[in-house]
């Protein structure tokens, strides 16, 4: 059984990561910080550190030193991404930001426990319900390709996968939000001659437009207040191997026109910098939108574009996967049974039926919290279709998504507004959103509504409200 080490200052995010190594058989020792784990632990005996990256006294990255060759997985919040680069530089073999997804950390640890141990003795990899519920879980009989589903459109996918994936050609992946676009992304990389070198992930839509430049390319120090060191970027990161870069459609145009660079010259200069250095990364690019008609507008680069589109690959949006629907939620139903310890759940012949005939416009994604809720939600061994509530409009939406849809107290406009009994969630959204967007910048709105950037812009997208480019103050 591998022995995990977890070094994390936050009690309760320790004891939840110690769950749910424990429930996923790995035996797991904790620390608060790197001086408690070497007062209390030889270090080096372990089979894999997973560490926080700010703590008390040394940071985490510490522990690559201390490791001797143990492999150090980096957790750390969005805003330290850049940092979490500077520690795969430093030798970590790999980072997730938090808060992390269950599936995700599971994902990560069963694949750096593969990597280092010898096949026959590597731990299976866990069947997973997607990064942020926005994949199909892995499926043993596609095998490495680890995507649940068998119809004649997801048969045509793999098949192409296993072509695309040993070159280096770059990739568009299309698909509906919540299809699974980054677990397509995640097997071109594990079957390509660059699986062990890291793939990094970048959301274009949730990175604000000011700050995209820098975090994709790096910058100097002075480049721009703020600046007081030189920092690269998530494209240097992926030199070697694979850079991810989902809902491409978003990017502005000036970082376009550097990423086009980094495709036909293979180099990247960072901001403020006059020299260039030369990278060697495969690009696939992932988006939910039409790229040519944008492109026909002047919304994206048209050279781009077809730089891009070398290879293309469609995801079937759920509703044109048949039976699939019905395979996807009895893995969800056992995953989640198995995290709140049920084994007697399973679904009644209308929620079948259901399942079968809903049409799913929240895709996978949609899915995953209707099987999550209705488990959690359940009295008896069976969930029906009433339970399960996909008629309800609001299903797709994710659960925290319901946290914050009233407006957090404190700052911005003194107007209230409180949702009502005749006000769906959704209105009450598309409502604030436009009464607000023309003095809030979107991390205003988004704080606001108590929802996250990635939320707010997904929001948008399926509602159909355009973000305004004008008539808003500058993202600082």
């Amino acid at each position: 059984m591998p022995h995990i080490l977890i070094v994390e200052d936050e009690t309760i995010i320790r004891s939840a990561l110690r769950r749910l190594l424990e429930r996923n058989q790995y035996q797991v020792s904790e620390a608060g910080s790197v001086q408690e784990a070497q007062e209390r632990f030889s270090i080096p005996t372990f089979d894999l550190i997973v560490s926080d990256l700010r703590l008390p006294g040394a940071p985490g990255t510490e522990l690559i030193k201390l490791g001797q060759g143990t492999p150090v997985l980096i957790m750390t919040s969005y805003a330290s991404l850049r940092s979490a680069v500077d520690s795969m530089k430093m030798g970590a073999v790999d980072y997730i930001a938090k808060p992390f997804d269950h599936d995700e950390m599971l994902q990560a640890v069963a694949r750096i426990l593969r990597d280092r141990q010898p096949a026959s003795s590597a731990p299976a990899e866990p069947r997973p319900a997607g990064k942020t519920a926005d994949k199909p879980s892995v499926d043993n009989s596609n095998g490495e390709i680890g995507i649940i589903g068998s119809c004649p459109p997801m048969q045509d996918l793999y098949s192409k996968i296993r072509k695309v994936a040993p070159t280096d050609s770059n990739v568009l992946i299309q698909g509906e939000s919540g299809t699974g676009k980054e677990l397509v992304a995640r097997a071109l990389h594990n079957l390509s001659k660059r699986a062990k070198a890291p793939m990094i992930s970048v959301n274009c839509a949730a990175i604000p437009e000011s700050l995209i430049e820098s975090e994709l390319f790096g910058h100097e120090k002075g480049a721009f207040t703020g600046a007081s060191a030189g920092r690269a970027g998530l494209v240097e990161a992926a030199d070697g191997g694979t850079l991810f870069l989902d809902e491409i459609g978003e990017l502005p145009l000036e970082a376009q026109a550097r990423l086009l660079r980094v495709l036909q010259e293979g180099e990247i200069r960072r901001v403020g910098s006059v020299q260039s250095q030369k990278v060697d990364v495969r690009l696939i690019a992932a988006t939910h939108r039409d790229l040519k008609s944008l492109a026909k507008i002047g919304q994206f680069r048209e050279d781009l574009y077809y730089r891009l589109h070398v290879i293309a690959l469609k995801l079937p949006p759920l509703r044109e996967r048949g039976a699939d629907v019905n395979e996807i939620a009895q893995a969800f139903l056992l995953r989640q049974s198995a995290r709140i310890n049920r084994t007697d759940l399973k679904f009644a012949a209308d929620a079948e039926q259901a399942i079968r005939h809903y049409s799913w416009p929240g895709n996978v994604r949609e899915l995953e919290n209707a099987v999550e809720r209705a488990v959690i939600l359940s009295e008896s061994p069976e969930i029906s279709a009433e339970l399960l509530g996909i008629d309800i409009e609001l299903s797709d939406l994710d659960d925290d998504d319901f946290v914050g849809l009233a407006p957090q107290q404190g700052g911005g406009s003194n107007t209230s507004h409180e949702p009502t009994e005749d006000l769906s969630l959704e209105d009450y959204f598309q409502h604030f959103v436009l009464e607000h967007q023309d003095h809030m910048t979107e991390t205003e709105l988004a704080r606001k509504l108590g929802v996250s950037r990635k939320c707010l812009w997904e929001r948008r997208q399926r509602l159909g409200i355009p973000r305004r480019k004008t008539g808003v103050a500058s993202e600082s």
